[in-house]
């Protein structure tokens, strides 16, 4: 069973580990784990800049075999570009989306991994292929019923209940694929020795539901998922994680007004 940590940021992080001792910690003291996965918030910065302390660390150590994102699609990577590459062809390596993921959150993430001379690779479903996905009914056995139902009601509220009921089977198959698609991608990279590093949004990491649910279990007990929380309580485990990494609290914003928006435009 994993043990169960809380971290809270402050000016350092105070990790405490079922709840019989603690200690303070920083991200650079990481376990030996062959897989890394790393749950952000997309919008809460903090999150994007414990990633690249993550990264630089894992670098200097010569533990870092690769780093695989959610931001960028399979096909896409950097192997074979050397240190000194300048930011613009890796964007053009990685066909960035900077409308999606702002390079100014997510470069500094990506750039630290080339300097330490580490593949940066993309891992998401191709945007093409996922109209043939929502038509492919063969996905659903990926999840049983229990947990199907609740990657549904997931996404129904992560859309403000904006979707058609129709709609949803669909969206969860997408989510499904690219769940599949992060998982083969590390897979493939796995080492003896070293670390993978995953770097996807929350839902993307969680146990019972995301990545992990489509490895096999010997390698699910090589991997170890960190769940970072913007204003999170860090007094209760996060269900799907191993550890919780806790950062101050974002200014509250309506999403759901702002998706209304945009979907009425």
């Amino acid at each position: 069973m994993h043990c169960r940590l809380a971290v809270t940021l402050i000016t350092s992080l105070s990790l405490a580990a079922c709840s019989l001792w603690q200690q303070t910690v920083t991200p650079t003291e990481l376990p030996p784990a062959m897989i890394l996965l790393l749950g952000e918030q997309h919008d809460a910065d903090a999150h994007q800049t414990l990633q690249r302390k993550v990264v630089i660390q894992l670098g200097r150590e010569g533990r870092l075999e690769a780093v695989v994102l959610e931001m960028a699609e399979q096909g896409r990577d950097t192997r074979g570009l050397p240190a000194r590459a300048t930011e613009a062809l890796v964007r053009e390596r990685l066909q960035w989306d900077d409308e999606a993921w702002p390079w100014r959150r997510y470069g500094p993430v990506v750039m630290s991994a080339v300097r330490a001379e580490v593949p940066v690779v993309g891992g998401n479903l191709p945007r093409a292929a996922m109209v043939d996905v929502m038509r492919d009914p063969s996905r659903d056995a990926a999840l049983d019923d229990k947990a199907r139902a609740r990657q549904t009601e997931d996404i129904r509220l992560s859309h403000c209940g904006l979707l058609p009921e129709s709609q949803l089977p669909g969206m969860v198959r997408i989510q499904i694929a690219r769940d599949q698609a992060l998982a083969g991608t590390v897979a493939g990279l796995v080492k003896t020795g070293h670390s993978v590093v995953l770097i996807a949004g929350a839902r993307h990491v969680a146990r019972d539901l995301g990545v992990p649910r489509h490895w096999r279990p010997a390698l699910r007990a090589e991997a170890h998922v960190v769940l970072m929380q913007a204003g999170g309580d860090t007094t209760a485990p996060a269900e799907g994680a191993d550890v919780v990494w806790a950062t101050p609290a974002l200014p509250e914003k309506d999403h759901c007004a702002d998706l209304r928006a945009r979907w009425a435009r």
